[in-house]
């Protein structure tokens, strides 16, 4: 044939088949695809700060441990409230003009998925812990350290955010802890990374593959049964072990203890509620707590269980709460947050 003997219609063949299939395979469907998904009605752009957050998240290579999507599997339920969507990721612009990394998807879980850590870890001084040293928090992580995104000072400025380092990790440093604006730069992106609650009325995907399970007899923090309570101690470890502790010891110079604690063993129960709801300012002996109760939506019951299971756990030996009078108190908070 005349076409493979010159190479001249051979090349320009070649080339206009590969343009066909380029426009109707792939730029065509693309377009489509495009313009017929949008972002769920709650999504929030990156601020400038999480934008930087994100350039830097991609710089420290973070993307190589860490997904960002959930899964339609029961496994995968520990890392968002439902399965992800196209909609997720649909108001993701490209980094600029020369650079996609629009999406941070990952294909690799070394670590945790990120798509809702914003609302799993919303505390600030944890994530900049973790980003300083994560054995500070995680004793059995191995995740890199980033102590370059810190800095060491004598004197506190007005705008300096510093972090409580226990005195076995500051390797001889004596001054204070000080977060750069990279760092803080990118707690804000991991802070903006939260699942988009569907529309009222719109049915949420289904995890595939679920575990067995008895729901008639949930077990209690102590290994009995309590048919109204969830499990005490998994929800303590799904929101409160990060920084407090599996043996609610916490960490010296940056998260409390529960162990022995006054508040866990007193009887002031509204003074408690309002902590787990409400968060609490500890400072300067100890860092932030965010308002876990609130921003994890969680119900009476749940912070019944949370309660019990540290009134009654290492060594601690409290009245366990009635859901009655913590629905109460939760009623009263709710109440004074919409006025």
């Amino acid at each position: 044939m005349e076409l493979f003997n010159n190479h001249r219609k051979l090349f320009w063949s070649a080339l206009g088949l590969f343009v066909f299939l380029t426009l109707f395979v792939a730029l065509i469907p693309a377009t489509k695809n495009q313009e017929g998904n949008a972002p769920l009605p709650g999504y929030i752009p990156l601020s400038e700060s999480a934008f930087r957050g994100k350039q830097s998240f991609i710089a420290n290579g973070c993307v190589a441990c860490h997904t960002q999507q959930v899964r339609n599997v029961e496994m995968d339920k520990v890392w968002g409230d439902r399965p992800g969507i196209a909609a997720d990721y649909a108001g993701i612009e490209r980094t600029d003009f020369w650079r996609n990394t629009a999406t941070l998807m990952g294909t690799e879980r070394t670590g945790p998925d990120l798509t809702n850590v914003g609302k799993r870890q919303p505390s600030l001084a944890w994530n900049l812990l973790h980003l300083y040293q994560p054995r500070v928090v995680v004793p059995t992580s191995i995740m890199p350290a980033y102590p370059w995104l810190f800095y060491e000072k004598t004197e506190l400025d007005s705008t300096d955010v510093e972090i409580n380092v226990p005195k076995e990790f500051r390797k001889g440093q004596t001054g204070k802890i000080v977060a750069s604006q990279e760092a803080l730069d990118l707690v804000a992106y991991l802070q903006s990374l939260k699942q988009v609650e569907l529309p009222t009325g719109q049915p949420a995907g289904d995890f595939l593959y679920k575990k067995e399970t008895n729901p008639s007899i949930p077990q209690n923090n102590t290994g009995g049964i309590l048919p109204d309570l969830p499990n005490g101690e998994l929800l303590y470890n799904n929101n409160c072990a990060s920084c407090h502790q599996a043996n609610g010891e916490g960490l010296k110079g940056a998260f409390p203890p529960l162990k022995g604690s006054p508040i866990v063993l007193g009887d002031d129960i509204e003074l408690f509620v309002n902590i787990i709801m409400l968060g609490y300012d500890a400072r300067p002996e100890y860092a932030v707590m965010n308002a876990v109760g609130m921003n994890n939506n969680l119900s009476p019951e749940e912070v019944t269980a949370i309660m019990n299971h540290e009134r009654t756990s290492w060594g601690n030996d409290a009245k366990k709460v009635s859901v009655e009078e913590v629905r109460k108190i939760m009623d009263f908070i709710k109440l004074t947050a919409e006025k």
